[in-house]
């Protein structure tokens, strides 16, 4: 069951999600609209000479930072790590799925691969994982609207919760776009176990 507009005003009064700032209008039928950060993550494509999953990505990437002025330009098949504007959170009973505007998948915006997930007691400003399949340069504007979020509420609250200790949950309370840390799963050996 996904809230309706009437239920998610409910659940940010209960404090069973918070979307701060909420920006006047924000609000929909069965969502919340988020804007976009200023902050953005571009690969170092002239530098590497592939993704390596069991290797630290920091130093493949490179920072750029935008502002009323001076918009991010997405070319065609380029890949980017931005950011939503707002914090949002979900309690332990509760998950976020971030979905994409129609009128900019008009254009060929993709502005998440797979990470549309907000886990059950997170609070993070939402990666956005942007992606053009246009055949021309995509303009963003920082605080222009850029995705939804839904809530959906779980069957009952989550025993461990995202950020628990035990899960060593990678992106707990992110506040900037951060590089995957995939690699870590091999520093830690998971699912060696379960290999044949």
């Amino acid at each position: 069951m996904i809230l309706s507009d009437k239920d998610i005003k409910k659940a940010l009064q209960e404090g069973r999600i918070s979307v701060d700032p909420l920006f006047p209008d924000a609000i929909q039928p069965a969502s919340v609209d988020l804007h976009l950060g200023n902050e953005f993550l571009i690969f170092k494509s002239t530098s590497n000479v592939c993704i390596d999953v069991k290797e630290p990505l920091d130093n493949s990437m490179e920072k750029v930072i935008i502002d009323k002025d001076r918009p991010f330009i997405l070319h065609p098949a380029e890949f980017a790590l931005g950011l939503t504007y707002e914090t949002v959170g979900v309690a332990a009973d509760m998950v976020g799925r971030l979905e994409g505007k129609s009128s900019l998948g008009r254009i060929g915006l993709i502005i998440h691969a797979t990470a549309g997930y907000i886990d059950p007691g997170n609070k993070l400003k939402v990666t956005l994982e942007l992606h053009n399949i246009a055949t021309l340069p995509i303009k963003l504007y920082y605080k222009m609207p850029i995705a939804q979020m839904s809530f959906t509420p779980l069957s009952s609250p989550a025993e461990t919760p995202y950020g628990a200790e035990k899960l060593g949950s990678k992106y707990y309370g992110a506040t900037t776009p951060q590089a995957s840390q995939y690699y870590k799963n091999f520093i830690n050996n998971k699912w060696e176990e379960f290999r044949g």
